[in-house]
């Protein structure tokens, strides 16, 4: 057990001194690619704010911090959408299996979709008759397991493409987290109901390079010279991209807890590689039929103390019916506001078996 904790030790060690370096002034706004890898998966965790790091205990832990994954105690299968502006939509899907001894494994589908396009041109600049499209996606294989009672850790090893017309690029990344659950404040001395400390590493990986058939480009070699080949065949090259690398820290405190009620109250700290440092904060209030259903009511705010942030208040709700054996019906709604672009939804859907 000391090895093993020892080695993660080492490798959060590792990581967090190319963090404080990808970080400087001016921010690196806008120079990271695949950026929706970090919009938030299910309604929960956006209804909260983003403040999710160290509450996440379901298959939306594949984004959040997959250490999440070690606390599931059955298996589940989760589908969320999120419509966006200018007909671009965000989809995700998973399944996750937990096995008692060996962990939980879990393996998710990540996509936005753009839409399509006509193709026009500056000599037929009503459209050409074509249209093309453009995607972004992420398949994620998620491995956790709980080193102790109280402690979790979970990895996600994910591959990453993204496509334009006749261009595509693709990478790897890596995610890494813990969960910690401490006695601290638990009304009745469960580490369960005591603060929970989370942290993650997200998207530590390969830079993007597109490239593809729209890169080549006939040349004149020698425009001044005749009896040599007119047009060569050239290809431009383009640079390569960092993805959007994230760390969080958070922790989160159950304020109230009985048979029928609970308070969760949590703050997320996030330094990114492109952008300012945040805080996000949030509050989930749930109302517990036994044997019949849970009621859950979120809120939060994303962004504090970004530089020139868009993003604000977040809100949202669930019911969890429940089933014969312990089974869970799922549907959860997040809304959203995000300044200039606008208001925007997110519906999860999910079941547990």
């Amino acid at each position: 057990m000391k090895i093993k904790l020892l080695a993660l030790l080492l490798i959060i060690g590792f990581l967090i001194p190319h963090l404080a370096i990808a970080q400087g002034k001016p921010y690196r706004v806008g120079t990271t690619s695949a950026n929706f890898l970090e919009m938030g998966i299910g309604s929960a965790g956006c209804a909260m704010g983003d403040a999710y790091v160290s509450v996440t205990r379901d298959l939306a832990s594949a984004y959040w911090n997959p250490a999440g994954l070690s606390y599931m105690t059955m298996n589940e299968v989760q589908f969320a959408y999120q419509p966006w502006i200018a007909g671009i939509n965000l989809s995700f899907a998973g399944a996750a299996v937990h096995l008692q001894q060996a962990g939980t494994f879990a393996l998710s589908f990540t996509g936005m979709n753009f839409g399509r396009t006509d193709v026009t041109t500056l000599e037929m600049q009503e459209g050409t008759g074509e249209s093309y499209s453009a995607m972004d996606m992420a398949l994620s294989l998620s491995y956790a397991q709980k080193l102790a009672e109280w402690f979790g850790f979970g990895t996600s090893v994910k591959m990453i493409k993204s496509s334009i017309w006749h261009m595509s690029a693709s990478a790897a990344a890596v995610d890494l987290g813990v969960i910690i659950n401490t006695p601290f404040f638990s009304p009745d001395g469960n580490r369960e109901n005591g603060i929970s400390l989370g942290m993650s590493i997200s998207n530590y990986g390969s830079r993007l390079k597109y490239s593809g058939i729209d890169l080549l480009q006939p040349i004149d070699i020698a425009p001044d010279e005749n009896g040599n080949f007119r047009d060569v065949e050239g290809q431009f090259r383009l640079q390569s991209w960092e993805l959007p690398l994230i760390f969080r820290i958070g922790f989160s405190l159950v304020a109230l807890k009985n048979a029928h009620n609970r308070l969760i109250l949590a703050a997320d700290a996030l330094h990114p590689n492109n952008n300012s440092e945040s805080i996000n904060c949030g509050g989930e209030y749930g109302l517990f039929l036994p044997g019949k259903a849970k009621f859950y009511l979120r809120a939060g705010y994303h962004g504090i103390f970004m530089e020139e942030s868009e993003y604000g208040l977040t809100c949202g709700g669930g019911i969890h019916w429940a089933m014969l054996n312990n089974r869970e019906l799922k549907m959860d709604y997040a809304y959203k506001s995000i300044g200039l672009l606008g208001n925007y939804s997110m519906f999860t859907f999910g079941m547990t078996f």
